[in-house]
Formats: C-alpha cells, structure tokens, sequence
C-alpha cells in the first residue's frame, strides 16, 4: 500500500512540474496588417543573430535587434503574397524558427515557413472552391535503389469523371528541395484548382517526383542522367499504369525549376516522341546543351513542327537570368520557336508561383493557345 501511494505521489509530483513548464509564448513570425513581417527568437546567449529569407540577395543577411529579455527582433517587408522561406543565422549557425511550427524539409536541413495572405487571395492560395487530391506514392526504385515518394495531383472532377482521361503535366521542383516542394512551397494544387474554377486551365493530372536520384551527401554529376532514367523508365510507367492518363505526346508536358528546369529542358528535349510541351523557370542550364541538341537546332522546323510550347522564364535579380537570356537567344538565333519571360525578381517561389499561373493555361490546347 506504501509503494502505492509513493507511487502516486511521484506521479502527481512530475504531473505539477511538467504542467509549470510553459511553452514559448514568443511569437514568430508576426505577420502584420501591411504585409510587413515580425520576426523573433529568445537566445539571451548569442552574440550575433541574422536572418535570411529567400526574398534577399544570396549572400546577405538581415542582422536583428536584441532587447533586455535575451529577445532578438527585426520587421520586415512588406513581403509578397504568399509563402516565403527563411532562417535564423545564430552566431554563424543557419536554423530554424524555434517557434514556427510550419518547416520547410530539404535534402538537406530545414527551414521555416512565413505566409501573407492575399485580399482577396492569390491565385495560389486556398479559395473557397472544388480542390483536387494530392496524393503521395511510395515505390522501390530499381534505378535509384531506394525506396522513394512521388506526388501526384489530381482534379477536382477526376474521381466523378471515371470515364475521362486527363493529360499529364511532370512537374519538377529545384536543388535541395524534396517532392513535396511544389505542393508546400509552390501551392502547385491551388494553384490548378483556382485556375480550373475559372475555367483557365484544362483539367491536368500533376507528377511531382523528387528530383535528388543520387544521394545528396554525395558528387552530384550524374545526378541529371540517374533522374532522367528514373522518370523514364519507372514513374511515367507507373503513373500510366495507376491513373486514367490520355495517351500520347501531345498529352505529356514536362516543366521544371532550378535544377528541376534543368532536368525539364534535358530530359523533354531529349524525348519529344513522349513531350510535347517543355518550360523551364530560372533554370540550371545544362553546359552541352548546344551540342547534345544539336539536330533540335540544326532542323528548326522539325522541331517547332513537334514542340507545341517551349517557355523559359528567369527574374532579373537571379543569378541565372544571363544564362537563361542566353539560352532564348540561341533557340531563336537557330529557329526555334521560344517564349521567353523575363520579369523582375529573384530565384524563390514568388516567382515561380507566377510562372506556374502563366504556363499551366497555356498547356494541352491546340496550338499552345
């Protein structure tokens, strides 16, 4: 009975202390009325704490303020509408916002989600409208020899038109992001239910892959070759296989950023018996492009003959725009038929969100229009 009742009250003791243990109540980030953004993190020891967001120019930082509680702070913005990236640079250590709940996952560490909402809202965020299902799909990976995720997005008639089959559009996000990016970042899925409830886009299937087919901690040189096997050879057979995909090139595009562009232009120029339409936004672009598609430029008419759209985009305060530029100007200099988008902006989902609105209109209809 003795041990009973010690029992209990240890129990009741270590209760009282967990309950006295109260969270952070600090708040970060702060989004204000303006658009402007708070943020703030408790670290009474540092020395010196930073912030970077994926709004700045790489390289930089925003130093913060530190008040008498050991709380530092700095307002920023206002910022756009929409989902940003950002992280605390603690005495030379980049983490994330300890009182943020909302992660961003990379290959490799993590960040923090700050969101300012649009009024009314954005075309890429939630609006009060029928919404697709984004589905995650676990495979063993012959090609890449492990287990991996691909998501995949489906409309919001897909489940009650049991007989339509829909086109595909393989969607690729950039270097150090995972599968999910395009859903938690880009908004990929609202950004396909908003355009479809104002009748802007044509109902699409959307594959999401992770891009990273070699282990990131590893040379990365052959990363493009790997992944373009991998899409090739055992997601488009499966998603054929497990959706109701329209058959044929013309129901196939392939768009991708970063990195991911990189992989879109490679692999969809590399395969037009598959894609008809191919975008690229801010994209890595591949060094040999000029002499791997060589017979792409050397026969122009050939090939506009079968690219129904080939789009590149890159803001102007991104380090890639040169080479974008570039490269627009060799497929036009050759014949080739491209649009190209320079806008202002850096290398972030801002700006992708928006090339996403302007590219997925334009995608499976006659003529790219």
């Amino acid at each position: 009975m003795k041990s009973v009742l010690l029992l209990f009250l240890l129990s009741a003791t270590l209760a009282v202390g967990q309950t006295n243990r109260l969270p952070d109540t600090l708040v970060s980030p702060q989004v204000l009325a303006d658009g402007r953004v708070t943020f703030r993190i408790r670290a009474p020891q540092a020395k010196e704490v930073g912030l970077f967001g994926d709004w700045m120019a790489a390289g930089t930082r925003e130093l913060l303020t530190k008040d008498d509680q050991g709380v530092w702070s700095t307002t920023l913005g206002p910022l756009d509408h929409g989902i940003s990236i950002y992280n605390f640079i603690l005495d030379g250590l980049p983490m994330a916002d300890p009182v943020n709940p909302r992660i961003k996952l990379r290959a490799r560490t993590s960040a923090s989600f700050v969101e300012v909402p649009g009024f009314p809202p954005e075309l890429w965020e939630a609006r009060d409208v029928p919404h697709g299902t984004v589905e995650v799909n676990w495979a063993k990976s012959a090609v890449t020899g492990d287990t991996r995720a691909y998501y995949v997005y489906t409309p919001p008639d897909y489940s009650r038109q049991t007989a339509a089959r829909y086109p595909v559009l393989y969607l690729l996000h950039g270097n150090l992001d995972t599968a999910a990016g395009w859903t938690d970042a880009g908004r990929a899925h609202f950004i396909l239910d908003n355009l479809l409830a104002e009748k802007q886009a044509v109902p699409m299937i959307i594959v999401m892959p992770w891009g990273h087919a070699v282990p990131y901690d590893g040379p990365q040189t052959n990363n493009t070759a790997v992944f373009e096997r991998y899409v090739i050879e055992e997601v488009m057979p499966q998603v054929d296989a497990k959706y109701r995909v329209a058959p044929g090139r013309e129901n196939r595009a392939i768009v991708g950023l970063s990195m991911g562009g990189g992989h879109a232009l490679q692999i969809g120029l590399s395969h037009l018996d598959r894609f008809s339409a191919v975008g690229a936004f801010s994209s890595a672009i591949p060094s040999n492009l000029a002499t791997r598609f060589k017979s792409l430029l050397d026969q122009p008419e050939e090939t506009n003959a079968r690219l129904k759209l080939l789009w590149i985009g890159c803001g102007r305060q991104d380090p890639a725009f040169v080479r974008n530029e570039e490269l627009a100007g060799l497929l036009k200099d050759h014949g080739v038929r491209v649009t190209f988008n320079p806008t202002e902006g850096r290398h972030n989902f801002a700006v992708w969100r928006r090339y996403l609105v302007a590219v997925a209109p334009l995608l499976f209809r006659e003529g790219g229009k």
